[in-house]
């Protein structure tokens, strides 16, 4: 008689409640799990893109018709506001839409010209074939959206994918699983809840990782599947850094910050982290943002809207952000608004620092909280010296009002996106690729062409066109008027100048 998997809790760390239970699968579990997707992953690929399509959009349909269901769950596990909750199923319902209508093109077969006119002898085929499974394990930051940025192109290049949710926030993924299960789909997506044994697991017998997290983390993934020659797509921290030019609009600027900074109370991979401001509006841009953070509305929300900012997801998100705000006081930064943890509830306070330097871990180092640092610059050069001083190169914004002046210093920042005067707005653009440069990852996590290949093997195919010789040139017996033929052929195409003449006596 198999024994039942412990369970763990599941917290709404607003209150500290248990809101929902769920297993800690095995080891064993999860290979059976990927045995199970391997067996029906064919039969999937072999639908077809439309059909494939037909079922995403049917998913769809059933997002839209439990979109408040899922948005409960997702304020329940992460203790977010009503306002930050509510836009995770939109953003996955035009997601579904986006590769439902996309996948097919991205994928068909190519017919690349040959590189020389020797090439036309043969018809050339580039096609896509995916990996048989996909393994993807999310963070709780987004416990619903993380899925569906990964698994919807996955499932549309004719994969079958197994999801290892965040054990802090899982419910949210496994209302995704049901959701598949109720529209009657193809028994190629599964979701498996549990710790670090049950990630490892996943990723040892999965085909193709793909991974959002921690740079700790994403390291050992990658030496796994280094070891084992398995591909893997890494999105890992970041601090991003914002740039504010002296033309900007000052207000529309700083209520930008505060939002890209403490949306889901700052717990966004590319949320801003560092905000560099020209000496000629610090002042001003200070006092503005100061203002607004002072206005948002904190606290355990309901279905009412009434606040801004919530929860943070563990208590001990609460102590890194604690950390980092002592740790810059100790240095010598200022606190101008919040700086405290509250006393119940993992909570903490919109806070804004001044007089901060790299030195400080709070500009070095990934908060992934309710925090904004601010340092004045002399001008757009020591912003972006300041701003690629980084481990990390996620994404940045840039605000301005010479919109010519702001992308060129966007095109001198390290990182894999810049939004120019505003806000994630390349989370919700999916034809552009979704990836960080230096130690925020490696690879797209998702974006056009890019975004749903990376899923994929590509196989050439070359077919002979018109009558075949009885023997290629090159076959043997060796001979060397046929030797000659050919590179006297490739010397012709290939060569410059006189080098194209003819062989001379002697070559």
């Amino acid at each position: 008689m198999a024994v039942p998997a412990p369970l763990i809790d599941v917290r709404n760390p607003a209150d500290g409640l248990v809101v929902g239970q769920v297993a800690d699968h095995s080891r064993a579990e999860v290979c059976e799990a990927v045995r199970r997707l391997r067996r029906h992953q064919p039969h999937w690929e072999q639908l077809g893109f439309a059909a494939r399509a037909e079922w995403l959009l049917r998913l769809q349909d059933w997002l839209i018709d439990h979109s408040a269901q899922l948005t409960d769950v997702v304020q329940s596990e992460t203790g977010k506001t009503r306002f930050d909750a509510a836009i995770e199923v939109p953003a996955a319902i035009d997601l579904a839409k986006y590769w439902a209508g996309n996948a097919g093109g991205f994928l068909a077969e190519e017919r690349p010209t040959p590189h020389s006119p020797i090439g036309l002898t043969k018809r050339l085929i580039t096609r896509y074939r995916p990996y048989p499974v996909i393994g993807i394990v999310t963070p709780w930051n987004l416990p619903l959206l993380n899925p569906c940025f990964d698994m919807f192109s996955a499932l549309m290049a004719g994969a079958a994918v197994l999801v290892k949710p965040s054990e802090v926030t899982p419910l949210s993924a496994c209302e995704l699983a049901r959701g598949w299960a109720e529209i009657g789909a193809p028994p190629v997506f599964e979701v498996l809840t549990g710790g670090v044994e049950t990630g490892r697991a996943v990723v040892d017998e999965v085909d193709y990782v793909q991974f959002t997290g921690s740079t700790a983390t994403g390291r050992a993934i990658a030496s796994a599947c280094g070891a084992s020659l398995k591909p893997c797509s890494l999105e890992l921290g970041g601090k991003d850094p914002a740039i504010v030019l002296a033309d900007a609009d000052i207000d529309r600027t700083a209520a930008g910050i505060v939002y890209g900074g403490l949306f889901n109370s700052g717990q966004v991979c590319i949320s801003v982290e560092r905000v560099y401001v020209e000496a000629r509006v610090y002042d001003r841009f200070v006092d503005c943002l100061v203002k607004q953070v002072r206005e948002l509305r904190q606290g355990h929300d309901g279905r009412g809207f009434d606040f801004d900012i919530g929860a943070m997801a563990t208590p001990g998100q609460c102590d890194i952000v604690t950390r980092h705000v002592e740790d810059a006081v100790a240095r010598g930064a200022r606190i101008l608004t919040g700086g405290r943890p509250a006393q119940s509830g993992a909570f903490f306070e919109p806070t804004v620092l001044v007089d901060v330097d790299h030195s400080m871990t709070c500009m070095t180092e990934e908060t992934f909280g309710p925090l904004l640092p601010v340092i004045k610059v002399a001008d757009e050069h020591e912003a972006i010296r300041l701003a690629n001083d980084s481990d990390y190169g996620l994404s940045a914004t840039v605000w301005c009002g010479d919109r010519q002046r702001g992308e060129w210093v966007a095109r001198q920042l390290e990182v894999g996106a810049v939004n120019i005067n505003d806000a994630f707005a390349n989370l919700v653009n999916f034809a552009v690729p979704m990836g960080g440069w230096k130690n925020s990852g490696m690879g797209a996590r998702f974006g056009g062409a890019s975004g749903i290949r990376k899923y994929c093997r590509q196989q050439a195919i070359l077919v002979p066109r018109g009558p075949e010789m009885k023997r290629e040139p090159l076959w043997y017996p060796a001979s060397k008027s046929r030797a000659r033929l050919v590179t006297t052929l490739m010397r012709i195409f290939d060569g410059r100048g006189r080098r194209r003449l003819p062989f001379r006596k002697g070559q």
